[in-house]
């Protein structure tokens, strides 16, 4: 069989899940790494075994034998990059948010849609043990309808440095970095119903940087829910780690992270815990391998990724309705 050929864009922490995750799977070949410095590029080639490194992404996109990337720069480069390697046919898989905002998303859409190239977005939750057992819960009606949900996107006493702090580089701050995983999670959790208005106080309180390290929104979905999203920077609490989420609904509870349910007994409540399952840290290395499996799982059939395009754009049209939202006072229609 065939190896499928991938290279990585970019050589920075995140791209180490990627790389572990893609080394795990038969049938693949990591082509080439492009990173920054010839250093970084040279280390993360010897690390993982990978034959090509790169400063520039101009050799694997004039490479006919790479089948797809896996795009893990600074926000302001993945819809640029992304778009290059499209236009070649060349199939993408771009770390979360999947741009810098709605706009280049939507190019990034069309583009693809003319090459015949597939596009999945790192919104890695949805691969993880516990959030599919709640989201198997919800859609079975467990708990009836979901009325209301709580998420959260938060560092507690930690936050990035750099180009994350960077507007120009990053397009936002922690609603960017962070709150993009409570809302797609909550998404995911919900059935992926579409988003209709957006309020949001956002502002910066904990960094001397042009970006935000607050955040609050309201998400009215078009299945009659509404969603509280936090997101945030150097909190000195957080009522839940990176997705966990709460969902109420009139026949019971459900919590993400710790995961468990609580069922309506009449004028009581029956607590239900899944299996626990065994994690070296809560972002664990499982979720990222899952998510390249099945990358290349869609490469291979031809399928369209979930989280892919329609995912990706939704999340970004939130988030630029959020941030215009705190700058007028008013709440944003979608």
């Amino acid at each position: 069989m065939k190896k499928t050929r991938i290279a990585l864009i970019g050589a920075g922490y995140i791209a180490d899940y990627h790389a572990r995750g893609l080394k795990e799977l038969a049938h693949v070949e990591m082509a080439a790494v492009v990173a920054k410095t010839p250093e970084s590029a040279r280390n993360f080639s010897e690390k993982y075994g990978i034959p090509n490194a790169f400063t520039s992404i101009s050799p694997v996109v004039n490479d006919p034998s790479i089948d797809a990337v896996v795009i893990s720069t600074p926000n302001f480069l993945h819809a640029p990059q992304a778009l290059e390697f499209l236009r070649k046919g060349i199939d993408v898989f771009i770390e979360k948010p999947m741009a810098m905002n709605t706009e280049e998303g939507r190019e990034i859409a069309q583009v693809a849609r003319e090459h015949n190239s597939l596009v999945m977005i790192g919104h890695m939750w949805r691969f993880d043990t516990e959030t599919q057992y709640i989201e198997a819960c919800v859609r079975s009606q467990k708990l009836g309808k979901v009325i209301k949900t709580k998420g959260y996107g938060i560092h507690e006493n930690w936050g990035p440095e750099g180009w994350f702090t960077q507007k120009e580089l990053a397009g936002g701050g922690a609603l960017a970095d962070m709150g993009v995983h409570a809302i797609d999670t909550v998404r995911y959790l919900l059935g992926d119903p579409k988003p209709l208005k957006v309020y949001a106080r956002i502002a910066t309180h904990f960094g001397d940087y042009e970006v935000d390290d607050t955040g609050i929104l309201v998400v009215t979905w078009d299945n009659g829910a509404e969603s509280i999203i936090e997101s945030g920077w150097w909190h000195p609490h957080m009522d839940g780690p990176e997705a966990s989420t709460s969902l109420f609904g009139t026949k019971g509870y459900a919590n993400l992270f710790p995961t468990f349910l609580k069922l309506k007994k009449g004028e009581t409540s029956e607590e239900i815990r899944p299996e626990a399952v065994q994690k070296d840290e809560h972002c664990d290395q499982r979720i990222y391998t899952s998510q390249m499996r099945y990358f290349i799982d869609c490469i291979l059939s031809r399928s369209q990724p979930v989280p892919g395009i329609d995912e990706g754009l939704t999340v970004m049209r939130i988030i630029d309705a959020a941030y215009r939202s705190a700058e007028t006072g008013k709440a944003i229609d979608l």
